[in-house]
């Protein structure tokens, strides 16, 4: 496209010269300004190009970059992930009100709040038992 630009500037050189233009005149100091101009313009696409081309290298490289960094993050959230999913429990039960099965997370339900079907919006009651370990802290 650069060549391009810089062949037509050419020609209209050329043909300006070819036309023995006399920069004297009026008219011919107008037509080579013009001709400058349309240089200039080339020679200032060209630099934005090679910017262009530059800016899109370094784009490159630090989307590289920041997928070699997402990889390294996020393969070890995962590995964090699938260490607290296998400490993390599920309760099932059924909605007495919508017969939904709904799967509440042992920690929440276990925490004495009220605690909402996701179907129905009723409350549902969680009972447990005691289990009597160590950490339980209940009196018995």
């Amino acid at each position: 496209m650069m060549e391009y630009l810089y062949e037509r500037v050419a020609y209209l050189r050329g043909l300006a010269e070819g036309a023995k233009v006399d920069e004297s005149t009026n008219e011919g100091k107008l037509i080579t300004k013009i001709i400058e101009v349309l240089g200039d313009f080339a020679d200032s696409i060209n630099e934005l190009n090679d910017a262009q081309l530059e800016l899109d290298d370094y784009v490159e490289a630090i989307d590289e970059d920041l997928t070699t960094l997402e990889d390294d993050v996020y393969d070890e959230e995962d590995e964090d992930n699938d260490e607290e999913d296998d400490d993390f429990d599920f309760l099932e039960l059924e909605c007495p009100h919508c017969k939904e099965y709904v799967y509440l997370d042992q920690e929440l339900a276990g925490n004495g709040e009220e605690v909402l079907c996701p179907n129905c919006h009723e409350p549902i009651e969680i009972e447990f038992g005691c289990c009597c370990d160590d950490d339980c802290g209940c009196d018995e």
